[in-house]
C-alpha cells in the first residue's frame, strides 16, 4: 500500500506546482525544473529506444546544445549522428582514427557541423561536415599513449582541451593547425622531479569549471585530481621534456591520500562548481571548492587534515573493468549517474547520497552516461553495440530492483578483495596490443621466448619493451582513404 501512496503524493505535488503556476505564484521555467528534478520522475526512467548501428563497443556519446541530434563513437571508428527521437541515424562518417575512438563532442555555435574525437591511438582528430553532406577529418594533434578525454571551452567555438597518457594538457585552436603545450602533470614526491616515464601522471579525465573557465581538473594514474588555473601557465609547443606545472588546488579523499593503490577515471562539474570524482575500484566523491588540499597535499598538516569536512559519498556500484565516466543528472545537477561492472546504471541523490534508481543498461559493462541538456533524458553506452536512451515513460514509480542489494553486496567485496591481481589499464592494454601483433600478418615482429624469464628482473624488462614498443607505434602516421 506504500506505493500507490508515494504515487499519490507525487501527483499532488505537480497539481500543486501547476496550479501555483496557473496563479501567477511560480514562473513557468521554476515549475518544468521542478518537476524534472522531482524523485518521482526519476523512479519512472526507464527504456526508450536503442539506436543500433555501430559494429563495436560504444565508447562515447554527447547531445548537442539543442538535444535534438546525439553524436557516438565506438571501437569500430566510426562517427555516427542521431536523430535519437525517431531512432534513426543521420550521418555516419570514418573517423580516420586508427583505433578505439573514445571522445566524440560537438563544437558549439558551428551549426553541427564541427565535431572533435580521441581516441587510443592518441591522435585527437577534427571531422568537418560541408554543405554536401561530405566529411572531412583531419590530425590536430597527437599525445603518446590513449587519449580518453577532450574538454570544450563554454561559449567558444575555437577552443578546446585534450589530456593523455603522457601526462600532458593540450590546448587546440582549430584556426591553427598546431597544438599547444599547457600544463604536465607528475606526482607529488619530495626532492627533485624529473620528466620520465614513471613519473607521469597517466591522465584519463579532464573538465573544466564552468563558473571560472580558467579552471581545469584533471585526474588519471594516481589518488589526486588536480585543479589548474590556465592564467598561470604559459602555452608552448608540444615537448616531452618540460617541468611539471604546480595546481592551484588538489582533492582526495583523506583515506585515500598516499595510497598508491587507486586511480581516477572520471571527472565531472556541476553548475555550482562542485569536482565530481570516480576512481577506478573504489567509489565516487564529491567535492566542494573548500575540500581541496591547495597545491601541494603532502604538506598539509595532521591538525588540518583532521579539520577539513569529508566530502559526499555514492556506493553500491563497481568501477575496476574500464575507465568510466561520471555526471550529473537533473536541470540543477540534483542526481549522481554512472555506470556499473555490473551492467547496472545508478542513480543517487547529489545530496545525501541516496539511490533512487538502478537499470540495467548493458548485459556487461555501463561505461558512459550522458544527460540531455534541457529534458529528463539519458544516454548510456558500454560493452554493446547499442546507444540506449531513458526517459520517465514508465506509468509506475518503479522501486529499486528486487536484487539490487545482492548486485550492490557482490559489487563491495569485489572492490574490497584484496586477494584479487591488480593491473593497470595501462599494461592490460600493452599485453592486449602484444596479443594482437604476435597474431597479425607481419611476422617480423618476432617475440623469443628467450627473451621472457621468470625472474622478476626479466618480468619488468618484458614490460618496458612492450612500453617502448607502443611509443613506436604511436609515432607512426594513420593513413585514411
Amino acid at each position: 500500500m506504500a506505493r500507490p501512496r508515494r504515487r499519490n503524493t507525487e501527483i499532488g505535488d505537480g497539481f500543486t506546482e501547476i496550479f501555483n503556476r496557473e496563479i501567477g505564484f511560480s514562473h513557468p521555467i521554476t515549475i518544468s525544473r521542478r518537476i524534472s528534478a522531482s524523485e518521482g520522475r526519476v523512479k519512472k526512467l526507464d527504456l526508450y529506444g536503442k539506436l543500433n548501428g555501430h559494429e563495436g563497443c560504444v565508447n562515447a556519446v554527447e547531445f548537442n546544445s539543442s538535444g535534438d541530434v546525439l553524436v557516438s563513437g565506438s571501437d569500430d571508428r566510426q562517427i555516427m549522428l542521431w536523430n535519437w527521437l525517431s531512432g534513426s541515424r543521420k550521418l555516419s562518417y570514418p573517423s580516420g582514427h586508427c583505433e578505439n575512438v573514445f571522445q566524440t563532442k560537438f563544437i558549439p555555435f558551428t551549426d553541427d557541423r564541427t565535431i572533435i574525437t580521441s581516441g587510443a591511438d592518441g591522435q585527437v582528430r577534427l571531422g568537418q561536415i560541408l554543405e554536401n553532406g561530405k566529411v572531412e577529418t583531419k590530425r590536430l594533434g597527437r599525445h603518446h599513449g590513449r587519449v580518453y578525454k577532450l574538454a570544450v571551452l563554454p561559449g567558444d567555438p575555437n577552443v578546446f582541451y585534450s589530456c593523455g597518457e603522457d601526462g600532458f594538457v593540450q590546448h587546440f585552436d582549430i584556426r591553427s593547425n598546431n597544438a599547444t603545450m599547457v600544463l604536465y602533470s607528475s606526482p607529488f614526491t619530495q626532492g627533485c622531479r624529473r620528466h620520465h616515464s614513471s613519473s607521469r601522471i597517466r591522465l584519463n579525465s579532464i573538465a573544466i569549471d564552468p563558473r571560472n573557465p580558467y579552471y581545469l581538473a584533471v585526474g588519471g594514474s594516481d589518488e589526486y585530481a588536480r585543479v589548474y588555473d590556465t592564467r598561470r601557465v604559459q602555452l608552448a609547443p608540444v615537448c616531452r621534456h618540460v617541468l611539471p606545472d604546480a595546481p592551484v588546488n588538489t582533492f582526495c579523499p583523506r583515506h585515500l591520500r598516499e595510497t598508491n593503490s587507486v586511480h581516477i577515471t572520471g571527472l565531472a562539474y556541476s553548475k555550482a562548481g562542485e569536482l565530481l570524482v570516480s576512481y577506478n575500484d573504489e567509489l565516487i566523491y564529491l567535492f566542494e571548492k573548500n575540500m581541496g588540499y591547495g597545491s601541494s597535499p603532502v604538506s598539509v598538516s595532521p591538525e588540518k587534515l583532521q579539520e577539513m569536512e569529508e566530502p559526499q559519498v555514492y556506493t553500491g556500484h563497481r568501477n575496476a573493468q574500464t575507465v568510466k565516466g561520471v555526471n550529473f543528472f537533473g536541470p540543477n545537477d540534483e542526481y549522481v549517474t554512472s555506470g556499473s561492472d555490473c551492467g547496472h546504471i545508478f542513480i543517487w541523490k547529489k545530496k545525501g547520497g541516496k539511490l533512487v534508481r538502478a537499470m540495467v543498461g548493458d548485459r556487461r559493462v555501463v561505461n558512459q552516461l550522458e544527460s540531455h541538456p534541457h529534458i529528463p533524458l539519458l544516454a548510456s553506452c558500454g560493452i554493446e553495440k547499442s546507444v540506449k536512451l531513458w526517459t520517465p515513460m514508465s506509468n509506475d514509480v518503479l522501486s529499486l530492483p528486487e536484487k539490487i542489494e545482492k548486485v550492490m553486496e557482490l559489487n563491495r567485496v569485489g572492490r574490497e578483495d584484496q586477494s584479487r591481481v591488480t593491473l593497470t589499464p595501462d599494461v592490460i592494454m600493452h599485453v592486449l596490443r602484444l596479443q594482437r601483433r604476435q597474431t597479425s600478418a607481419f611476422t617480423e615482429r618476432r617475440y623469443v621466448s628467450t627473451d621472457i624469464g621468470s625472474d622478476e628482473g626479466n618480468d619488468a624488462h618484458f614490460i618496458a619493451s612492450l612500453v617502448a614498443n607502443d611509443d613506436e607505434s604511436s609515432d607512426r602516421e594513420c593513413t585514411v582513404s
